[in-house]
């Protein structure tokens, strides 16, 4: 019974980060096939690239959204330590969706939603963090993995290691995911918010931003 609560969070948690609203919207609003476009990513940012400001602004939305309510539901109906694993596995599902072959988005938006939610503070803080980093730099993806890594370092300082540790984990994947990322930031070939020549090439790694 102790093993049972946590297997229905991660199962119940990574069901539901796992349903792929970019590609879901822009298949009803008769686009086609997201993955056919752009960076091929199902994130907002590659939704933006359709011209449909409106499913891109939905898309990140329901990605923040499906990780929140996740942790949400579990934590109230079992307890918090549930509410965390359904949300870090929420996570996990929108990066590796078990129906589009285990390739989904970078979950960023998904991160931020998760941490909204197991704790709202920590939430606010990733968010100011990227507003911040963006102001400054002018890089999306950069912007993402600062924030990211500022979680789990609050979390640890103001006493939740439960949520550092689950911040952690995720900030670990992120940052796998947006390898490709890092290495033109290295090189300094990551193209800067508002800079449309460069925004527009894309290949099927990630491409030029930070996705969703």
């Amino acid at each position: 019974m102790d093993l049972l609560i946590p297997a229905i969070a991660a199962i119940g948690g990574y069901l539901l980060g796992s349903i792929p609203f970019g590609l879901v919207l822009t298949r009803l609003a008769g686009l086609g096939d997201i993955r056919e476009i752009g960076s091929g990513n199902i994130g907002a940012t590659n939704v933006l690239r359709t011209g449909r400001k409106d499913l891109a602004a939905a898309t990140l939305i329901l990605d923040a959204g499906k990780a929140g309510i996740a942790a949400a539901i579990f934590g109230y109906v079992f307890d918090p330590t549930a509410g965390l694993i359904a949300g870090g596995f929420a996570f996990a599902g929108h990066c590796y969706p078990v129906w589009l072959g285990f390739k989904g988005g970078k979950g960023v938006a998904t991160f931020v939603g998760t941490m909204l939610v197991v704790y709202w503070p920590l939430g606010l803080v990733v968010i100011g963090t990227w507003l911040a980093m963006a102001a400054l730099f002018r890089i999306s993806s950069l912007s993402a993995l600062i924030a990211a890594l500022a979680a789990p370092i609050t979390a640890y300082a103001i006493g939740r290691s439960d949520v550092a540790i689950m911040a952690g984990l995720l900030t670990v994947l992120i940052y796998w995911l947006h390898r490709a990322n890092i290495e033109r930031i290295l090189k300094g070939e990551e193209p800067r918010i508002g800079d449309k020549k460069k925004s527009e090439q894309t290949d099927k790694d990630g491409a030029e931003t930070e996705e969703n």
